[in-house]
């Protein structure tokens, strides 16, 4: 009978170990699916906000060379009119589009990064003192049916040529930020 006790409760403890045993790989199996699951979604979570991010990078640029590009339709189109279209009293568009770069250069600056922020102040400083120019010459006393581009040549292509490097340099600031090697 003691040896019916001692098999009986041998069975019952090796029953009870070999359940604790299998809880305890099971509980650490469940735990590494977990933590793996957690990464996973911490991953996932990563890389949506960097998606999203690069969109909105991608946008704040885009809206700015598109800013750019209406003011330079404004400076193109007072460079290009006979008499230089100097501005209206009380209104001006080549100033109105200079805002509408100013308020796409905001986003661009809060979309970052820095190298991308000075390209993009470069370009904007370049079209702001290409308005600047078009005015003082416009306001200059002379041949006033001629259009400022045959009048001053000179500023004009020196103008188109500082757009074109400013804007290329832009872009190329840009690229990698994007993800773009070429």
């Amino acid at each position: 009978m003691q040896d019916t006790i001692a098999v009986a409760l041998i069975t019952s403890l090796s029953t009870l170990a070999a359940a604790a045993l299998t809880g305890l790989v099971g509980a650490r199996g469940t735990r590494r699916q977990l933590a793996h699951q957690l990464a996973v979604a911490a991953q996932d979570s990563v890389e949506r906000r960097n998606t999203r991010r690069d969109e909105l990078r991608r946008d704040a640029y885009v809206g700015f060379l598109s800013a750019c590009d209406q003011a330079y339709r404004h400076l193109d189109r007072r460079w290009l009119e006979p008499g230089g279209g100097g501005p209206t009293p009380g209104y001006d568009e080549a100033y109105a589009a200079l805002r509408a770069g100013d308020e796409a250069y905001n986003l661009v600056l809060l979309e970052g990064p820095a190298e991308v922020e000075s390209a993009a102040r470069a370009v904007l400083a370049s079209v702001t003192a290409e308005h600047a120019d078009q005015r003082r010459l416009g306001d200059e006393p002379g041949d006033g049916s001629a259009p400022l581009r045959d009048r001053h040549r000179e500023r004009w292509l020196a103008a188109i040529e500082v757009r074109t490097r400013r804007r290329l340099a832009f872009v190329e600031a840009v690229r990698p930020v994007l993800g773009h090697d070429r």
